[in-house]
């Protein structure tokens, strides 16, 4: 990781902010045109909702080139969303739900109305949207399944009333990116508009893959959206939405970027060798001893490929003032993934793994007409959801057989590993129904308060089972196999099954007080729920009792609920006649039983319930329109956050155990901060527009992104501290306005920032080599892209 000296550089942007705020007097007078949000599933101004929600447009996407959520994360402070070895971490506030395929996120995103909870879905490119609306903070009311941290919502833009198109065309050329957008949009007739969205990208990678002479990741992105509008009748308007999605990955944004001398000495046969050092003894090629941060990885090769589907269909009937809601969608995606989960070009193992995954859900809600003394939004919702989750670890070279054979002195326990692989199935069939009632009363012209309810009950199913086979899939009789197996990646064979059912209630309290026509000030008071459910990933069943072979592994299955008690107080306000608006919010959460996946060391994930957290800051944004012409926003964000009860955490390499359970060891995390916590971040944009000419317009903006340090290690090893940074975007265009055409440059992390977004150790090379190692993904460095728009 790029090492920065801990200057006031990380205030600048703060600074300029300042600067130009108290230097006002010199410019005209002009004033911020309305945000509107549907956070509280009515349409409203952003200034009047009283939630912390940040709201990123359709066209502030497009033009800083924010192509999914991980590119997101850099315009709202607080969340955070990183790719790992097999799975995706997402959080608000310090909270996610962390790496396993039996997590929902605690992270809530909703397509459309439609909950899209798996966290393999967070990777799918955007297309088209109108506007994408952060809420952070519980959000168990209105967006009730699971989101617990926060929600995002995701709308799509819809048909309007004129024809209209649109093509666009992206090169950036030292990673080969290349993106197509095209959009066609109008009434079919009187009743019926339709709009049309294709999305095409490709890109060669930016990280060098030096045993396969390639650059990676590859990326293949292809998505397709239709959407119909009809207004049936006076009263009764539809939308059916359609889309298919297609985004594949060759190979990873993963380097080794520490390798340590072993601890073992003689008579292990490679005391006083680092790692990749072994792995080139044991005939491994030289790319192996690139082990440092330079954007060259050393990899046999990786790849995820995924497909998408979805349908929605939402129809609103008016009830005299009122409307009735009918929101029905499926949705289903499937991939498949193979991991060179070894992250060295070693053929050390590799792990392929897929999931396919199918939703329905339905809901029915009852909004009342809004300015009366009572108004009201409740209703009913029904998910089914069915998961189908396999991998495996394949040990198809001699390198580990050869290893464990030296290591035991024993060249047939090395050889019964030959060959062989560790097939996973695991389900998760989930059915839930929920009630919910939001009311609202508007006791005077400037006071509100609002009581919301919803009680959830859901029957989960889960089977896992794993086995050891051959590379055929036969399965292999109990033996020296398994006495191996336990010892190198805590594997053992088992077969499980479990149900869970069970309801809550959550209840939230908010009231609200206009100081004057320029100030909203808010209190809300919300408890929310998590459900329980089945781990995908651990290694070996619950018993810590010696199995069949005489190993005692301690692994998971089932894990419970969990629950937050949430406060917060906040402030939305505007000055100098709408000029500038200023917006505060300061929170307090409180989680039990919170829901954690460890690592085991070598492979596998427990998941389990960690205790308790509280998590705590003050969040502020704005905007000001310096003239006519300059507009400038801002976000900033402090968080402190910390494990009041965790006596299991994951331990980092070399650090004394608490405790142990079997061969686990875990050390206790009570009194300690989480991973992607930083002290402070935020983002400072300013926006440029000047007509000149007959029709010409010039288009400029700046983004300083920012950061505190963070850990980016979830077992917070103290070598994996990311350094605070700042990052700079930058777009300048020139603009036709009345033909349609633009023509515009593009620079991301114009300051060539080396950010690392995750990292954890490297598999067996602690845990059976005693080489201390960490793996790392890595984002984006800086590129420059030409971008070239036509509109009609």
């Amino acid at each position: 990781m790029k090492k920065h000296s801990k200057s006031n550089r990380h205030l600048v942007p703060l600074a300029m902010a300042v600067g130009l705020c108290t230097n006002t007097a010199v410019f005209a007078a002009p004033a911020l045109e309305e945000v509107l949000v549907t956070a509280t599933l009515r349409t409203e101004s952003l200034q009047d909702v009283p939630v912390s929600v940040n709201a990123v447009s359709g066209e502030k996407m497009a033009e800083a080139g924010i192509d999914k959520i991980e590119d997101l994360q850099a315009y709202v402070p607080n969340l955070s969303m990183s790719e790992t070895g097999i799975g995706t971490n997402i959080y608000i506030r310090g909270i996610g739900s962390g790496i396993n395929p039996g997590f929902e996120q605690s992270v809530g995103m909703y397509f459309d109305g439609i909950s899209y909870g798996r966290g393999q879905l967070t990777r799918a490119p955007f297309l088209d949207l109108a506007r994408v609306e952060v809420l952070r903070g519980p959000q168990n009311i209105l967006y009730g399944k699971n989101s617990i941290a926060g929600a995002l919502s995701l709308i799509s833009a819809r048909p309007g009333q004129e024809n209209e198109g649109m093509i666009s065309g992206l090169y950036e050329p030292d990673h080969g990116e290349k993106v197509v957008d095209f959009m066609v949009s109008g009434p079919i007739t009187d009743t019926l508009g339709g709009r049309i969205a294709l999305r095409k990208r490709e890109m060669d990678g930016y990280i060098e893959n030096i045993t396969l002479n390639r650059d990676e990741p590859q990326r293949d992105e292809s998505t397709i959206r239709a959407i119909l509008d009809w207004d049936a009748t006076e009263n009764l308007t539809a939308m059916l939405k359609f889309e298919l999605g297609k985004f594949n990955v060759l190979g990873r944004q993963v380097e080794i970027v520490n390798d340590q001398v072993t601890t073992l000495a003689a008579p292990f046969p490679f005391a006083g060798l680092k790692y990749s050092q072994m792995l080139t003894a044991l005939g491994a090629g030289p790319s192996v001893l690139n082990t440092t941060q330079d954007y060259k990885r050393s990899s046999n090769g990786d790849y995820s490929n995924n497909r998408t589907k979805n349908f929605t269909l939402n129809v609103d009937y008016a009830l005299g003032e009122s409307t009735l809601t009918f929101i029905s969608g499926f949705m289903h995606y499937e991939f498949a993934e193979l991991c060179d989960c070894d992250f060295t070009g070693a053929p050390v193992f590799s792990v392929p793994f897929d999931e396919d995954y199918d939703q329905y859900s339905q809901e029915v809600r009852w909004v009342s007409a809004a300015g009366g003394t009572f108004e009201h939004i409740g209703g009913v919702y029904y998910q089914k959801s069915m998961l189908a989750f396999y991998d495996e670890i394949r040990i198809d070279s001699l390198i580990l057989p050869n290893v464990v054979g030296n290591a035991l002195s024993s060249p047939a326990a090395g050889a019964s590993i030959s060959n062989t692989t560790t097939p996973r199935n695991f389900t998760s069939d989930a059915e839930l129904w929920s009630v919910f009632w939001q009311a609202t009363w508007n006791a005077s012209d400037r006071a509100r308060a609002t009581l919301g309810l919803r009680y959830s009950y859901e029957e989960k199913e889960g089977t896992r089972d794993l086995t050891v086979a051959d590379l055929n899939g036969n399965e292999r009789a109990i033996g020296t196999v398994d006495g191996v197996l336990a010892g190198v990646f805590m594997v053992e064979r088992h077969d499980l099954e479990g149900t869970q059912k069970g309801g809550n209630l959550a209840p939230s309290l908010n009231v609200q007080y206009d100081v004057n026509d320029d100030v909203m000030a808010y209190a809300t008071a919300s408890i929310g729920h998590k459900s329980g459910g089945f781990d995908a990933r651990s290694n070996a069943s619950p018993s810590a009792a010696p199995n069949a072979v005489g190993a005692s592994i301690a692994g998971s299955f089932e894990y419970d609920e969990e629950k937050a008690s949430s406060f917060e107080v906040g402030a939305k306000t505007s000055f100098m006649d709408g000029r500038g608006e200023l917006n505060i919010a300061a929170f307090f959460t409180k989680y039990d039983d919170l829901q954690v996946s460890i690592f085991d060391g070598t492979l596998g994930f427990n998941v389990g319930n960690a205790g308790a957290a509280e998590t705590k800051g003050i969040e502020l944004d704005g905007r000001f329109a310096l003239t006519d012409r300059l507009m400038m926003g801002a976000a900033l964000a402090f968080l402190d956050f910390e494990f009041t009860d965790f006596e299991k955490g994951q331990c980092y390499q070399g650090q004394t155990a608490t405790q142990t359970v079997g061969t686990t060891k875990y050390c206790d995390y009570k009194g300690k901060t989480n991973q992607y916590v930083a002290d402070y971040s935020g983002n400072v944009t300013f926006t440029y527009t000047r007509e000149f000419g007959d029709a010409l317009e010039l288009r400029a903006g700046t983004d300083f992104v920012f950061t505190d340090d963070y850990n980016s290690s979830q077992n917070l090893d103290p070598s994996q501290e990311q350094d605070g940074y700042v990052k700079v975007n930058a777009r300048l265009a020139i603009a036709d306005v009345k033909s349609g055409w633009e023509l515009a440059l593009i620079g991301k992390n114009l300051t060539d920032e080396d950010v690392i977004a995750y990292s954890n150790d490297v598999p067996l090379a602690n845990s059976s080599f005693g080489s201390v190692g960490h793996y790392a993904f890595v984002e984006r460095p800086r590129s420059v892209a030409v971008q070239a728009s036509y509109r009609w």
